[in-house]
């Protein structure tokens, strides 16, 4: 199991989005998503990194994609945002049976859910306006064919992850998951930060998640 030491940084406080952005990209813990855990049906790999730190308040990520053959068909958040290029995470405090999930396509649509199972869950419908996201894409061509690389900046503040008003993040331990995926992409991939040993595909599995320890 994987463990990031995720760094409390005062990020809050800068003015520009693109300041906040670079202070996470110099001082946030960095975790390669790189794990391709069904090789034999879905063997397409990308460089995908995912950096973290918070303020107390917040939990900053800005993930990296490099080199996609990019899809972006959903618009409305709550839709199927994994078919297209998508970036997530899921998480669970300690002493919870119960997960979260945040999953973001390379538009910044956002689907966001409580879940008991992968079958069962709600919205987190009251949240979601809180999380604060920002992506980028520069188009590219290598030999005859059309690239992309991306990023996503997301803001996601604590209530949404299940803490009140009351708690801190500093200090905090969550089991996590950092995955990229394309399901209907034109190549399908299904990659991870902590290993998955499953014959399918399928990112609702807390027992294979890594563990994020907050300063």
């Amino acid at each position: 199991m994987r463990t990031l030491h995720v760094p409390k940084q005062n990020i809050a406080c800068l003015e520009t989005i693109f300041d906040k952005i670079k202070m996470l990209h110099e001082t946030g813990a960095k975790a390669p998503i790189d794990q391709v855990n069904w090789r034999a049906d879905f063997p397409k790999s990308l460089p995908v990194t995912v950096r973290a730190a918070h303020d107390g308040e917040t939990l900053y990520l800005y993930y990296t994609v490099i080199g996609e053959a990019i899809r972006a068909a959903n618009t409305e958040d709550f839709g199927p945002v994994w078919e297209d290029s998508c970036v997530e995470f899921f998480m669970q405090r300690e002493n919870e049976t119960g997960y979260r999930n945040f999953e973001c396509n390379i538009l910044g649509v956002l689907l966001s859910r409580r879940h008991e199972s992968r079958e069962k869950g709600e919205r987190q419908t009251h949240e979601l306006p809180s999380i604060f996201r920002f992506g980028t894409i520069c188009h590219r061509y290598e030999k005859d064919r059309q690239m992309s690389d991306w990023t996503m900046y997301l803001e996601i503040p604590k209530n949404a992850l299940g803490f009140d008003m009351y708690e801190s993040l500093s200090g905090q331990r969550m089991r996590a998951n950092f995955y990229k995926c394309g399901d209907k992409t034109v190549e399908p991939h299904f990659l991870s930060w902590n290993p998955i040993d499953l014959p399918k595909p399928n990112f609702h599995v807390p027992q294979f998640f890594g563990l994020l320890e907050l300063e």
